[in-house]
């Protein structure tokens, strides 16, 4: 097993990981915020860069929720080209439809829009 693998095996089993994810998930994005940032203090290389693009989303949609529209869609956009970058792992999260909907979320914020319409960000399991 190479180190990538262990390491990805290793944040995958990681609570703080999981219930990151799960507060992410629930919408609780400052709960979800603590978890995966304390997480992300610990890893370096494409791990540390997914959890990184996970971290601003949440901060992003905290920005949202306090009508910071020019905060939010700063930190989509960081997410969005770290998520389609070449260091990125995925952790066993399908983060093509993750980056499917922030691009969405993204455009609406860009054309001055608030995405009322538009799903909310979610991390699942890749299958």
């Amino acid at each position: 097993m190479s180190i990538s693998s262990t390491i990805n095996v290793y944040i995958r089993n990681d609570s703080r990981f999981n219930k990151g994810i799960h507060y992410f998930n629930s919408k609780q994005w400052y709960e979800a915020h603590d978890y995966l940032e304390d997480l992300w203090h610990e890893l370096i290389g494409n791990e540390r860069t997914t959890i990184q693009a996970m971290l601003q989303i949440a901060v992003a949609e905290l920005h949202l929720e306090r009508g910071n529209l020019k905060g939010a869609t700063i930190l989509y956009g960081e997410a969005v080209g770290r998520i389609q970058g070449d260091n990125i792992a995925d952790l066993g999260k399908d983060l093509d439809s993750l980056c499917s909907v922030l691009k969405l979320r993204l455009q609406s914020l860009q054309n001055n829009q608030f995405p009322l319409d538009i799903d909310y960000p979610k991390i699942v399991d890749k299958n």
